[in-house]
């Protein structure tokens, strides 16, 4: 008896879920025809003004003019570069304290 309690309530739960998953497709799929779904800016024409529509600022220069370049460009390192870079930093700070003979 009590297994058929636990499938019952299993296939409620599922039911519930697949609805909800179906919901959300079909809203996300209607937004995105609509163009509001998409992280572009889009522009919107006005009598002399381009606008864009993005809920990002930091998209957009001093004079409010979208950014057409990449926003992050990673330069690949070797792992020795990275070594030697770190070590001069270590090495050029203020902090660092000589060692002493007695230490040596």
């Amino acid at each position: 008896m009590l297994h058929l309690v636990y499938i019952l309530a299993f296939t409620v739960i599922a039911f519930f879920a697949i609805s909800n998953l179906i919901r959300s497709l079909i809203t996300i799929s209607g937004e995105s025809q609509r163009g509001s779904w998409t992280d572009t800016p889009r522009p919107v024409r006005s009598s002399q003004n381009r606008t864009y529509r993005s809920s990002h600022p930091e998209l957009f220069d001093a004079q409010g003019k979208p950014f057409n370049e990449p926003l992050l460009v990673i330069r690949s390192v070797s792992v020795e570069d990275a070594r030697q870079k770190l070590d001069s930093i270590y090495e050029s700070s203020p902090s660092q304290t000589i060692p002493s003979e007695e230490d040596v």
